[in-house]
């Protein structure tokens, strides 16, 4: 279900992709977690890549332009949502940070 899906699904499926590899990959772990921001930036520059490649019409017109793009923002979560179990950030708390840092925002002009 699309309305529903959010972090605490996505930390789950993270956990159960991990748990599948643990003999190949490292546990996630706040030294881990160096490696998994600069993955989310290499994911961020191909979400750019295919915006620069193909242009804003493209990916709002062309349905495999969209998926592709859609694919490569996925990446990105992932790596996120690796680097918050990595350090331990539940959905809540990211929840609680967002909601106050979304009010200093809303406060500043």
């Amino acid at each position: 279900m699309a309305e529903n899906f959010g972090f605490e699904e996505m930390q789950q499926i993270q956990r159960e992709l991990q748990e599948k590899y643990k003999d190949k990959w490292q546990p996630l772990s706040p030294k881990l977690g160096r490696e998994k921001v600069l993955w989310a930036m290499v994911e961020m520059g191909e979400v750019a890549d295919v915006i620069k490649k193909n242009g804003d019409r493209k990916i709002m017109e062309n349905p495999a332009v969209r998926e592709h793009f859609v694919e490569e923002l996925c990446d990105v979560m992932m790596f996120f949502n690796d680097l918050m179990v990595c350090y331990g950030i539940s959905p809540e708390e990211l929840a609680e940070v967002y909601r106050k840092k979304h009010e200093r925002n809303m406060s500043r002009w």
